[in-house]
C-alpha cells in the first residue's frame, strides 16, 4: 500500500503543478523509488491512494497497479482502511512514497517478515539519524534490546515510513479520517510495535532543501 494522497505543500513550487509522488529525483520520480525498493525483495502488487491531482497519478501509472480515489483527504489511516477491500495479502506492507533508500543497499523487509509474529503486531522499518537525509528532528522513538519499540527507552531512531500491518489492525477504526500513529500508537502501549532496523543511508524528500541534499548525496554515492 503506497500513501500517495497528500498535497506536498512543503514542496512548492514543484508540487503546484505536479503530486510529490510524481517528484523527480536524480530522474526519477518519489513513487518509483520506493517501489524499485520493495520489488527488489520480490513485491509484485502495488495499490496506491490518490487525491491531489490524482489524474496525473493515474496517467501516470496506466493501470499497471491498482488506484484508490480519495476525493476527501482520509489521513494515513484512514486512506488504507479505504484501500483494504484492494489489498489481497494479510499482512501487507504500508509505505510512504517520500522516503527511500538506495537500490540493493539493504534488503529490510524480509527481516521484517520475519519478526511478524502475530496479528496483533505491527513492524516498522527504523532508520539510525546519522544515517538520515532530509529530517532535522533527533528521532521519533526508541528500539529497545528485544526489537520493540518504545518511546524513550533504548537507541533512538527514526520512523522509516514502511510498516507490516495486518487487517485485523483496522477492525475498531473509524470509517473516516484519522492517522496510521493511531495504529502505531495503540500497539505500542500494547508492546506489539516491531522494529527493524535498515543497514543502509535513507532520505526522506519533504521540502526543497532535502531535495536537493538527497540528490548531492546520491550522485556522489
Amino acid at each position: 500500500m503506497l500513501l500517495a494522497a497528500g498535497l506536498g505543500t512543503r514542496l512548492r513550487p514543484l508540487t503546484d503543478t505536479i503530486p510529490k509522488p510524481l517528484v523527480p529525483v536524480a530522474g526519477v520520480p518519489l513513487i518509483e523509488r520506493i517501489m524499485r525498493n520493495a520489488q527488489a525483495e520480490g513485491v509484485k502488487r502495488f495499490v496506491a491512494n490518490a487525491h491531489y491531482r490524482a489524474d496525473q497519478i493515474l496517467a501516470h501509472f496506466g493501470g499497471l497497479i491498482k488506484i484508490s480515489r480519495e476525493d476527501e483527504l482520509l489521513g494515513t489511516g484512514g486512506g488504507v482502511k479505504r484501500a483494504l477491500p484492494m489489498l489481497v495479502s494479510d499482512p501487507f506492507f504500508v509505505m510512504n512514497t517520500d522516503a527511500f533508500w538506495a537500490d540493493g543497499a539493504d534488503r529490510p523487509l524480509a527481516k521484517m517478515l520475519a519478526r511478524y509474529l502475530s496479528p496483533h503486531d505491527i513492524v516498522i522499518l527504523c532508520i539510525q539519524p546519522r544515517r538520515a537525509t532530509g529530517i532535522s528532528r533527533s528521532h521519533d522513538f526508541c528500539l529497545d534490546p528485544a526489537g520493540l519499540v518504545t518511546r524513550d527507552y533504548g537507541a533512538p531512531i527514526i520512523y522509516g515510513g514502511v510498516a507490516l500491518v495486518g487487517r485485523g489492525a483496522f477492525d475498531d477504526t473509524p470509517d473516516g479520517a484519522f492517522s496510521f500513529y493511531d495504529l502505531m500508537e495503540k500497539a505500542m502501549d500494547d508492546e506489539r510495535l516491531k522494529g527493524v532496523v535498515l543497514d543502509a543511508d535513507w532520505y526522506h524528500v519533504g521540502d526543497p532543501t532535502s531535495l536537493a541534499e538527497t540528490e548531492r548525496r546520491l550522485g556522489s554515492a
